[in-house]
């Protein structure tokens, strides 16, 4: 058989399995045919020879953590989307933060996720994690209750298109959850929008609230200020006139006592001789 030949074999088995094949059942198909002596490194050289055909198409032959498999590029998956009807899964934020936890701390226990996250983890959560055969049990802690052990899958790698636990992204280089999957991390983003909108509001409105209360202040002061030099001035002027008027009053009563002698003077009738 031909090296072309095992190339179109492989080329046609990976386009109809509905499952990634590893270089162990790719090398099963030839079983049956005694006159063949094919080697792991024969069925590498087919398989590169395979990626470098489809290199300028609109698929390609990318490895994952469960083997080799045909995908969409994605550079057309915007296209290739209007096939589906059906939209894909949404995920709660909850959801994402346990995936994320186990992914990067893994074998973790449940208990362990709470701690970091601070917040109690759904049994829900851990059910729809193993449904999805993200996540599976694969050990338990030795400490007292026994607590399961989680880990992600290679079904997990797969669906993320990771061959193994290294190709994830180092924590500190994840600035854009778009890049990673869009219809995956929508709603995360959504939600990171709107809090920090509702923080900027809220600083907005203790400003305001801040200005508010300084010019109401400032205004009390400017009023009770006129007051009190109103009040001054007007004590200056009553002072001012008491004194006026005591000083015109003590006149007054002096010249009165002058007069009076004057007075019974010339009321006083003389005797004629």
């Amino acid at each position: 058989m031909s090296q072309e030949k095992i190339k179109n074999i492989i080329e046609a088995a990976l386009m109809v399995s509905v499952k990634p094949l590893n270089v162990a059942k790719i090398l099963s198909l030839f079983e049956t045919d005694q006159t063949l002596e094919l080697e792991r490194d024969d069925i590498l050289t087919a398989i590169k020879s395979l990626q470098e055909d489809y290199e300028e198409r609109g698929i390609e032959l990318s490895e994952v953590a469960s083997g080799y498999r045909f995908q969409a590029r994605d550079e057309y998956a915007e296209w290739v989307n209007h096939l589906f009807d059906e939209r894909p899964p949404r995920y709660s934020r909850a959801l994402l933060e346990t995936l994320a936890i186990i992914a990067y701390r893994q074998p973790i226990t449940r208990g362990e996720i709470e701690e970091i996250r601070g917040v109690a983890v759904s049994s829900h959560i851990v059910k729809t994690l193993q449904e999805r055969e993200w996540v599976k049990i694969v050990g338990h802690r030795d400490v007292p209750g026994k607590p399961s052990l989680l880990a992600t899958t290679k079904m997990f790698l797969d669906y993320f298109n990771l061959k193994k636990l290294s190709d994830l992204p180092a924590l500190e280089d994840i600035k854009d959850f778009d890049s990673i999957n869009p219809d995956l991390f929508e709603e995360l983003e959504g939600e990171a929008k709107a809090a920090e909108k509702k923080g900027q509001d809220a600083e907005t409105d203790s400003d305001e609230n801040i200005e508010v209360v300084d010019e109401v202040e400032n205004a009390e002061a400017s009023t009770t200020g006129e007051q009190d030099d109103a009040n001054s001035s007007d004590e200056d002027s009553v002072d001012g006139k008491s004194e006026e008027e005591t000083d015109e009053e003590l006149a007054a009563a002096a010249i009165e006592s002058e007069e009076e002698p004057d007075d019974e003077v010339s009321n006083v009738v003389p005797i004629s001789n």
